[in-house]
């Protein structure tokens, strides 16, 4: 088997190229079951997809990676040779040190952030449950999850991480002398949305609205923060009431438009608002940014933000780095043992099988001479004899052969096989 990831991520692709490629939780399996479609060896597949990435792993015999950019990229109505100017293939062990990168929190955009690692799970069992998810890849993410959690509890990984959320709050501070005294507006009721009004709530803030197509889980959130919820569709009447607007929904187009940003500025008499979009693909319309009064932050906007300690960060980097080397090597042994030429655990496999055929051989003739009313010893000496006979075989014929070369070498595996720990022969050698 080979592994191979394709991905684009925000290092490679721009913020909107990204959002093209974003697939929501409830369009996994049935992307999944394209995906697998298209390819003739429908290989095992897992999508993660979050704000800052979309990659897709598959496992099969033989790697088939330009048909899974041309799948890729009809997914995004994106021309293949446009996409393939932002994206990276990994195969094998290249492929299990990004994922296990990636898991650790190393690939993110907040170097240690963990909401990566309950991402890649959500995109592991979203897998299983399509039925994409085989031995070979669950082999790789099980083992991805165990080097995050062994880099986390051995080294400072996310001590010196800054979430998104905590660099909201410190950008929001930049603008507003006194957070306590302004009023927040959260869209959506996920968990970024509910990372981020922790932050925020911590300031004691004047004011915390939640505003979601469902009541129910808005009203959740809103209750946990002491807040007010308000129905989605309320949003553009009263975006002029709030001072600071974070938003992370799942849609797949904006929600709040540059008609009624302005309105809202008009009847705040031009009082700055400050805005972020958490969101891949955007909530807010881009040109919401050209305004006047408008303070408007993406997730690539946060990403500078957060680059800070950067010597600390180094050393910690350092040390998760020499555990994910030790991780690939494990992999890669692993998968070198189920190769079907190289590898032992086929031969195994093949071993087993041919001595299950005879035991069942055996017994059946066994079964034949005790219903024909045999002695039970003479019929339990003869199973073992024939079993016995079964085994040595080979290694007798081998033993014959004419050539004294092969006759050695022969004569060393079988004392190595069948002699261990017991006494050898005068002749044989030790």
């Amino acid at each position: 088997m080979t592994v191979w990831a394709l991905g684009l991520n925000h290092h490679t692709a721009p913020l909107d190229l990204r959002g093209r490629f974003a697939f929501a939780l409830d369009q996994i399996a049935p992307a999944l079951h394209g995906l697998r479609q298209s390819h003739a060896r429908h290989p095992e597949a897992a999508i993660l997809s979050t704000c800052n990435r979309t990659e897709v792993y598959c496992a099969s015999d033989k790697p088939q990676i330009d048909h899974t950019l041309d799948w890729l990229a009809q997914a995004g109505h994106v021309p293949a040779d446009a996409l393939r100017e932002h994206t990276y293939v990994l195969q094998d062990g290249q492929a299990a040190r990004h994922a296990f990168r990636v898991a650790s929190g190393l690939d993110s955009m907040v170097l240690g952030e963990p909401q990566i690692l309950g991402q890649m799970k959500s995109a592991v069992r979203a897998a299983e449950d399509a039925g994409a998810l085989g031995r070979t890849l669950n082999q790789l993410f099980q083992r991805s999850f165990a080097v995050a959690k062994q880099v986390r509890s051995s080294t400072e990984i996310g001590a010196h991480s800054i979430s998104m959320a905590a660099a909201a709050v410190r950008l929001a501070g930049n603008l507003f002398e006194d957070l306590s005294q302004i009023k927040v507006l959260f869209v959506g009721a996920g968990e970024m949305i509910e990372l981020a009004a922790t932050h925020f709530a911590a300031r004691d803030p004047a004011t915390i609205a939640i505003a979601n197509r469902t009541l129910e889980r808005g009203e959740k959130l809103a209750t946990q923060f002491g807040g007010e919820v308000m129905r989605l569709a309320d949003l553009p009447a009263r975006l002029h009431e709030f001072d600071a607007v974070v938003s992370c929904t799942a849609s797949t187009l904006p929600i709040i438009g540059l008609g009624a940003v302005e309105r809202a500025l008009k009847k705040r008499r031009h009082r700055p608002i400050f805005m972020v979009d958490l969101a891949v693909p955007r909530d807010i319309e881009p040109e919401v940014r050209q305004l006047n009064d408008v303070y408007l932050y993406t997730v690539d906007d946060l990403a500078q933000v957060v680059q800070t300690g950067h010597a600390n960060r180094q050393a910690a980097v350092e040390q998760a780095e020499v555990i994910i080397d030790a991780g690939v090597q494990s992999f890669l042994h692993w998968l070198d043992q189920r190769d079907p030429v190289t590898g032992v655990v086929p031969l195994i496999q093949q071993l087993h099988s041919q001595a299950d055929e005879w035991r069942a051989l055996e017994l059946l003739r066994a079964r034949r001479r005790l219903a024909r009313g045999e002695d039970v010893e003479a019929v339990l000496e003869a199973l073992s004899r024939g079993l016995t006979q079964k085994m040595l075989h080979g290694a007798m014929a081998e033993l014959h052969t004419a050539d004294p070369e092969h006759r050695q070498r022969t004569t060393q595996a079988i004392e190595r096989l069948f002699l261990r720990g017991a006494r050898t022969s005068p002749g044989s050698r030790p």
